[in-house]
């Protein structure tokens, strides 16, 4: 076993407050395949910004909390289960709209 690598990026894509990402696997484990597997948090108030992702695709898994995604400019809210799928091309952001912690899997696949 090995610790995991914590960031906290103030500001991410645009967003308002703070992103807390848990990185599951590190570059050499992800193998040229991936971009990143990651525990993502939003704290409530935070949100990632929209951005758009080129050359890879990105999968949110909802594990709790609950917020609004927008996707490619449809908002849409999500809560513990739900998935969502950004394709190349695509873009999305998320913002955590309740009382709690938003927690998801972010899985960034490359083309």
């Amino acid at each position: 076993m090995r610790e995991l690598r914590v960031e906290r990026k103030e500001n991410m894509a645009g967003g308002k407050g703070h992103v807390i990402i848990k990185h599951i696997l590190e570059e050499k484990e992800l193998n040229g395949k991936c971009k990143m597997y990651a525990e993502v948090t939003l704290e409530p108030g935070c949100s990632l910004g929209y951005h758009e992702h080129h050359n890879e695709s990105e999968t949110y898994y909802i594990l709790r909390g609950e917020g609004n995604y927008d996707d490619n400019g449809r908002i849409r809210p999500v809560k513990a289960g739900d998935v969502t799928f950004t394709p190349d091309g695509m873009g999305h952001g998320l913002t955590n709209t309740g009382d709690t912690d938003l927690v998801f899997m972010a899985l960034i696949i490359l083309d």
